[in-house]
């Protein structure tokens, strides 16, 4: 993922700018201004690490020195230090949680994703992992972002992405084939279609009706199974794409992997991650 450097600045200046309000006042009170000083970033736990590029260019901002001890998708180790920052006191202590916060979840998502894309692989599978679009306000980009570095899909980053029809969609158009009809007469060619679907009923006829993608939502591994089968019988297994999604966690994976879905999605990637465990320390102070 690339967005240009300004672009990612002012994202990041916004973030650091919601956390100060109207200034830090402990930092103003008790840290005389002129004071320099260098500082070190510690993973206090293993994990993948991600955010370093994100951090690295909020700190450049502020006018700090950046020293990187690792870059985005290494392993680290409890104890690493993973970048070093140097300049005003004041500034490091200001954008000190901002920084973290960044680090700290995109290394938690990284290192999830990481996890369970190593799992598939071991099992020798061919299904992807891909995160939703349960993310926090705001993070979208960056939560997307430490998915790709752990190893998985971002699958949509934004609603122009592609199509994907859901429930409420059909509700609203009275059926699927309504949906899918004004989809294809309104959409830009450039545009994949995707149909979730939540009973077996829909399977074929979204894959007749021409969906590029069908997700099956909040099936059962068993119910997956069935979806696949029926789609083999009537030709269209391989011709069209098929994530499973809803309910699926680390401990169940496996068993929806070796349905024959070409994808799954997890929420849990980025709305319930836990943040890798990464601290600042004061080294030096000039």
């Amino acid at each position: 993922m690339y967005i240009p450097r300004k672009i990612l600045e002012e994202k990041l200046t916004h973030m650091l700018a919601e956390d100060i309000g109207q200034g830090d006042v402990t930092s103003a009170a008790v840290i005389p201004s002129e004071l320099k000083t260098e500082a070190k970033v510690i993973a206090k736990a293993g994990g993948i690490v991600a955010g370093i590029e994100e951090a690295s260019i909020l700190a450049e901002s502020l006018g700090l020195k950046v020293i990187t001890e690792v870059t985005d998708g290494d392993e680290v180790k409890s104890g690493q230090t993973i970048m070093r920052f140097s300049g005003n006191a004041q500034a490091i202590l200001t954008a000190e949680r901002t920084l973290l916060n960044l680090l700290s979840r995109m290394s938690g998502i990284a290192t999830t994703t990481k996890k369970l894309a190593e799992k598939l692989q071991r099992a020798n599978s061919t299904t992807r992992i891909a995160a939703t679009r349960k993310s926090a306000p705001g993070l979208l980009y960056f939560d997307k972002k430490a998915v790709l570095i752990g190893g998985g899909e971002p699958h949509r980053l934004h609603l122009d992405d592609m199509i994907l029809i859901k429930d409420n969609h059909i509700a609203l158009v009275g059926s699927l084939e309504n949906a899918v009809k004004r989809a294809r007469q309104n959409a830009s060619f450039s545009k994949k279609i995707e149909v979730e679907v939540t009973k077996h009923a829909d399977v074929l006829k979204a894959a007749e009706l021409g969906a590029d993608i069908i997700m099956l939502d909040n099936f059962s591994a068993k119910q997956v199974k069935e979806a696949v089968t029926l789609l083999k019988k009537a030709g269209f297994f391989g011709k069209v794409l098929l994530e499973a999604s809803g309910g699926i966690t680390g401990e169940n994976l496996l068993e929806y992997a070796s349905t024959g879905v070409n994808l799954i999605s997890l929420g849990e990637l980025t709305h319930s991650v836990k943040a890798l465990d990464i601290s600042l320390e004061i080294v030096k102070t000039k």
